[in-house]
């Protein structure tokens, strides 16, 4: 029975762990969905809601904290901040989804894609660039093609 047991240990160490969950976490966030098993993505859900909501508040010591849980990666706390805090809106909680897969091949266990509720795009777009017309050459007469045309 699971009485008073807080957390998943996932068969790995107490640093091992963190680091899965901040890895697991940094590809959320680049890549706005991840393929995992079930038991990581149960995981690791509620610390992202707790780190959105963290990041919601904008102050100094929250921003700090952020960075400090993505592992001083200030990139992925500015991406975190800027682009993915300000389509979640007043949006409380629930910012992911978990999409039940099948089974893995392997070992028989349960897969799941976990991704943002709402869609999130980190690319800037840029303005179209005008296309340059390139004239093409006329293939250059070589042995090969000479003996060809004969």
């Amino acid at each position: 029975m699971r009485k008073m047991v807080f957390g998943r240990k996932l068969s790995r160490g107490r640093k091992a762990r963190e680091a899965l969950f901040r890895s697991l976490i940094k590809a959320l966030i680049i890549s706005g969905k991840i393929t995992t098993t079930k038991a990581k993505i149960k995981a690791i859900q509620g610390e992202i809601d707790k780190l959105i909501t963290l990041s919601k508040k904008g102050t100094l010591s929250a921003e700090k904290r952020v960075s400090a849980i993505l592992g001083n990666n200030r990139v992925l706390a500015q991406i975190l901040s800027g682009k993915i805090v300000k389509a979640f809106g007043t949006r409380t909680s629930g910012f992911t989804r978990m999409t039940l897969l099948s089974r893995r091949k392997g070992d028989a266990a349960e897969m799941a894609r976990l991704e943002w509720v709402e869609k999130i795009s980190l690319e800037e777009k840029k303005p179209a660039a005008k296309a340059k017309q390139e004239t093409k050459a006329p293939p250059k007469k070589t042995k090969k093609t000479v003996k060809k045309a004969k």
